[in-house]
């Protein structure tokens, strides 16, 4: 039985050694350019061309247009955000599980928030930012499957929270 139990322990020790280690070959999705593209997190953390102010994904100034305010998107922002958002992240300085809200859209570039908010896991993985911010709060946000228009809707709900009319 002594046995048994010691076999149980050592086969318990190497899974979890197994699957907390090994992230450099960890696969990982990133959007871009309305595709998604697999690769491995070694790859996305070896490139040189990651811009902290875009971020990993499907948009750009190009593509983000917040010249005009829209309370119809951002009350469904809201929405969203209620369901999806709020056990992390208050609309406050304050942190909770994750940062605060208030300020994000004056600390970062729109399109980088959508690509963080459709994103997240490789973002993760390189943007040293959001690595320090880890580091804070002990837990990586979570891929919550948000579409591109959920994501515009979140960030104008953000943008309202900032001050946006």
């Amino acid at each position: 039985m002594k046995k048994i139990k010691v076999l149980l322990v050592c086969m318990v020790s190497a899974a979890t050694m197994y699957s907390c280690g090994g992230d450099a070959d960890k696969k990982v999705t990133v959007k871009t350019d309305g595709t998604e593209t697999t690769t491995t997190a070694t790859d996305v953390k070896s490139g040189d061309d990651y811009d902290p102010k875009r971020g990993l994904g499907n948009f750009d100034e190009s593509n983000v247009d917040v010249s005009s305010f829209n309370k119809e998107m951002a009350d469904a922002g809201k929405q969203i955000a209620e369901v999806k958002c709020t056990s992390c992240h208050k609309t406050t300085e304050e942190r909770l599980v994750g940062p605060g809200w208030k300020g994000v859209t004056e600390r970062q570039t729109p399109h980088w928030i959508m690509n963080f908010i459709t994103n997240p896991d490789p973002m993760i993985d390189v943007d040293p930012e959001l690595q320090s911010q880890l580091e804070l709060c002990l837990v990586r946000m979570p891929n919550q499957g948000l579409s591109d228009t959920d994501a515009r809707e979140i960030l104008e709900y953000m943008r309202e929270i900032d001050g946006a009319k």
